[in-house]
């Protein structure tokens, strides 16, 4: 699996994923997800995940902070990190759909960052987490 080092930058981007995870509606599974993008200008976006009782209306946390980039302006995400559990943080990884979302806003340098069974930090790209992705030309 290819793998990123850190950067000081990365515990505010999981810090921001987790303190999202805290405000999700998952009423019906109890499994809480956040996200968190640094886009191509610097700026952060969040989302966290919201749960619908007529499934599978609810949406994702990492296409919700794909939405709240979008709608800032941004284009590019640089990093995303993502938290999920149910009590606590636990590794979580991008839902199928997901990782096609984080595919069309990726560029080569594109950094997923994931929590590891042990809970630090383990860094991706979306090759390794998507390969051979669908991408229109």
């Amino acid at each position: 699996m290819k793998q990123h080092q850190s950067d000081k930058g990365d515990e505010v981007l999981i810090e921001a994923a987790r303190n999202v995870r805290d405000k999700a509606y998952a009423r019906y599974s109890g499994y809480r997800v956040g996200a968190a993008i640094e886009d191509d200008k610097g700026n952060i976006h969040v989302g966290c995940n919201v749960e619908n009782a007529a499934f599978p209306e609810g949406s994702c946390a990492e296409a919700n902070a794909i939405g709240a980039m979008v709608a800032a302006g941004g284009q590019t995400i640089r990093k995303i990190a993502v938290a999920g559990g149910r009590d606590t943080t636990e590794a979580c990884t991008p839902c199928g759909g997901c990782r096609q979302r984080i595919c069309e806003f990726s560029g080569a340098d594109t950094v997923i960052i994931l929590q590891a069974d042990d809970g630090k930090p383990v860094h991706y790209d979306i090759d390794t987490l998507l390969p051979r992705s669908f991408v229109l030309l």
